[in-house]
């Protein structure tokens, strides 16, 4: 079985600002599973992709509302598979604090889900 690594990320606060979340991983990873939720009513979304496509992922999706997360997985990931994401890739999250002009998020936690290999 592939080891799991997961990532969190907090975003304390009320949003003013769209939020871009750039990392590096240090081996060949699936991604496998995302939960992302505010702790308020909002509009925000999230999409996943990498410096080169920042949906290449996860096209734009809203969060959980009010600390009910939602979860992503393969059924909501482009092309219906898990992404496998290669050594060296630059990821990046992007997190649009208010969707369309609506409520901004408030103390965001995300949550990526891969599985090594």
């Amino acid at each position: 079985m592939n080891r799991t690594i997961q990532h969190t990320y907090h975003i304390p606060g009320t949003l003013t600002a769209n939020v871009s979340i750039p990392f590096k991983l240090y081996s060949d990873v699936s991604l496998v599973h995302v939960s992302a939720v505010g702790s308020n009513a909002n509009d925000a979304t999230l999409k996943i992709g990498n410096s080169s496509d920042d949906d290449a992922y996860l096209l734009a999706a809203g969060i959980g509302d009010s600390g009910a997360p939602v979860e992503f997985d393969r059924d909501n990931f482009v092309g219906g598979v898990d992404p496998h994401i290669k050594k060296g890739t630059t990821m990046l999250l992007t997190l649009d604090y208010d969707g369309a002009g609506g409520a901004a998020a408030q103390n965001v936690t995300l949550v990526l889900t891969f599985t090594e290999g």
